[in-house]
């Protein structure tokens, strides 16, 4: 497998999740992340969600809060993914 195309996730007693293979952060609020990954998207769920370390040219996130669930869903399966919002750009640059 290429180094780029490589896609961990690690979560630790539902608290703590590291990932590898992140491409993009599409939405992200204390309740949901959602990141499009190079595997597909992944959808976060939990409560107090905070993501504490990103870094895009990696492809690493890591994040913290309480995880109630993890949903995975491969690019073009469906329809487009419904953000509220502006999107992470359209956050920052407020």
């Amino acid at each position: 497998m290429e180094e780029q195309a490589r896609n961990r996730l690690t979560l630790v007693n539902r608290q703590k999740l590291t990932l590898e293979g992140v491409r993009l952060v599409e939405k992200f609020d204390e309740e949901e992340i959602v990141l499009e990954t190079n595997m597909g998207f992944l959808f976060l769920k939990g409560t107090d969600l905070h993501i504490t370390q990103l870094d895009l040219e990696k492809g690493t996130l890591a994040a913290e809060g309480f995880f109630a669930g993890l949903q995975f869903r491969e690019e073009g399966s469906g329809s487009k993914i419904k953000t509220k919002g502006r999107g992470i750009l359209g956050r920052l640059l407020k």
